[in-house]
């Protein structure tokens, strides 16, 4: 399991520049005094990973590091081996277009969902992704037929990429 840990630390180190402790035992799932063990055993192995103090502060590693680890997307990086879910409002008509094409997949209704009173017919439930950027792009496809619930990261993230696609298409 260590070994693992220390490889996923390394990527996300690769994949996100400067990170925290915090965030780090986040996504291994284990305390922040595992992750501070496990990041001084990556810099005596020779791996230059080196500490940034203050309130941006965090983990990073040097420039001119180039390792040969691969680069995966972080969601599978946790070491989890789950998929992340992504709770969703979304229209009937947008919903059985997401379930002919299979995309995105693994749909799950929500037993007993908030109705919305804005839009009573829509239907509450989740998706699975492997990752936010596939979630982004995959539900940005069903715009405006579906509003992100949460996690609220994503929803904020989806409503920016909306105001940019709106932007490209306004008219002069």
């Amino acid at each position: 399991m260590r070994a693992a840990r220390l490889l996923t630390i390394l990527l996300v180190l690769q994949s996100e520049g400067r990170v925290t402790a915090g965030r780090l035992a986040q996504l291994l799932e284990v305390s922040q005094r595992t992750v501070l063990r496990d990041l001084a055993e990556l810099g005596s192995t020779g791996v230059p990973v080196y500490a940034v103090r203050g309130a941006r502060g965090g983990f990073e590693l040097l420039d001119t590091y180039h390792g040969d680890a691969p680069a995966v997307p972080v969601a599978a990086a946790a070491g989890t081996g789950r998929l992340r879910r992504v709770r969703v409002r979304i229209s009937p008509a947008a919903l059985q277009r997401a379930l002919v094409l299979g995309i995105p997949e693994g749909w799950r209704a929500r037993p007993f969902p908030d109705p919305s009173p804005d839009h009573p017919d829509w239907i509450e439930g989740s998706f699975r992704f492997a990752s936010d950027d596939e979630a982004l792009h995959q539900l940005i496809a069903l715009a405006p037929d579906v509003e992100v619930l949460l996690p609220h990261e994503m929803r904020a993230a989806m409503a920016t990429l909306g105001r940019r696609v709106a932007a490209q298409h306004r008219g002069p």
